[in-house]
């Protein structure tokens, strides 16, 4: 296995906030959120739950990509340009490409569904579209690379995992350069889904505080571009953060809530720090899961509270995104390695009054931070738990 450190030389991401990474970060920066009804989704509820949607329509992206490859593409897009990468560079190299999605498009097929339930033949033009919209697939296809492919779904840490998946392949020598990240759109089926549930927010959430009473749903993509280091100076980029930890368990607890004493979710922490030779001392903020839901910030701030102490900085950018599904892991990765590029934390909107039982106060204001470790935390339906952890660039 190779030691080669594992450089970030290109970020991307589309979410509610903006639609590109500058945009995210000025709403970031300025505590500005909107959740709001949804626009896309039709519903003959009483009350319409907000959501965090993407404002662009992305029209002018490929016709015949769905929503959440759009998504992802854009994203791929502007993480190749802040890599220097261009297409021809990357037919040179072995390129990898791990996408987390849980949505997909297939949910938006209700019309198909419903059509063919009733007996009628409605044509196979939406499966056909479907089928060739594996979004790991899809960018391999646009950029014409020859590395690994996967696109992984499993619940709210796909992203996370897409990201540990690739760092597996770069550091067993299967790729020279891997893309890797997540992308999921708003779909009626989950919207109403989790309204059944009785988590979802009628309001803007508020990760872990006392009044919580649920998430909002969001959509969107982040990426990033794993390359290994000695190709990375070779051909003379730069490095904005290095991916040193990852770690993923398993509760097999229950289909939706997490371990009431977060086992999974310590055990991958704790893999993380062990792979990457690093103390809970030495890590300076989370950017925690943060649902806004009352079990799952309870388990992760009791569980961040335990490893790191109850004093470490804490931020849940889901606040400003809504929970992307299977991108969350992958935008918030953005953001985190972004905090360690700017020295500093978001407020967490919507936090107000602390809960003695989460242990944990997340920021509520801008943060200063001289750190050069953060971690980022997944907790997903099924019981994974998986966790990423990065070190400032030198």
């Amino acid at each position: 296995m190779s030691r080669s450190t594992l450089e970030v030389s290109g970020m991307g991401c589309i979410c509610a906030p903006g639609n590109n990474l500058n945009e995210v970060k000025q709403s970031l920066y300025t505590g500005e959120r909107f959740p709001m009804p949804p626009k896309k989704i039709e519903t003959q509820l009483d009350f319409a739950y907000p959501v965090f949607e993407v404002a662009s329509n992305l029209q002018d992206m490929d016709e015949e990509a769905t929503r959440t490859t759009k998504l992802a593409l854009q994203a791929v897009h502007e993480a190749l340009s802040q890599a220097a990468l261009s297409p021809l560079d990357l037919q040179k190299l072995r390129v990898g490409v791990a996408i987390g999605t849980t949505v997909g498009c297939t949910l938006n097929n209700e019309p198909f569904y419903r059509e063919y339930h009733a007996g009628n033949n409605p044509g196979m033009a939406v499966v056909d579209r479907y089928l060739a919209n594996n979004p790991a697939q899809y960018i391999a296809r646009k950029y014409h690379l020859t590395g690994p492919v996967a696109t992984v779904a499993n619940a709210c840490s796909s992203g996370t995992d897409a990201i540990g998946l690739a760092k597996s392949w770069l550091k067993n020598d299967m790729c020279d350069l891997a893309i890797a990240g997540g992308a999921d759109e708003l779909s009626r089926v989950t919207y109403l889904g989790f309204i059944s549930l009785l988590i979802s927010s009628a309001s803007g959430c508020r990760p872990f505080d006392k009044k919580r009473d649920g998430l909002n749903l969001g959509e969107g993509a982040g990426i990033i571009i794993l390359e290994k280091e000695n190709r990375l100076q070779q051909r003379g980029a730069d490095s904005l953060a290095q991916l040193i930890g990852y770690g993923t368990y398993a509760d097999a607890y229950h289909p939706t809530a997490p371990h009431p004493e977060g086992t999974g979710l310590k055990k991958a922490i704790e893999y993380a720090l062990r792979e990457s030779d690093i103390s809970p001392e030495m890590v300076g903020f989370v950017n925690a899961h943060g649902t806004s839901t009352p079990s799952n910030d309870k388990v992760e701030g009791n569980i961040i509270a335990e490893i790191f102490s109850d004093r470490i900085p804490v931020v849940s950018t889901k606040a400003y995104t809504g929970h992307t599904l299977g991108a969350a892991g992958a935008i918030e990765a953005v953001f985190t390695i972004q905090a360690l590029i700017d020295q500093k934390l978001p407020a967490t909107p919507g936090f107000e009054q602390p809960d003695e039982e989460c242990r944990i106060s997340p920021t509520t204001d801008i943060l200063e931070i001289g750190t050069e470790i953060g971690i980022s935390n997944s907790l997903a339906f099924g019981g994974n738990n998986s966790t990423l952890l990065f070190r400032r660039a030198n």
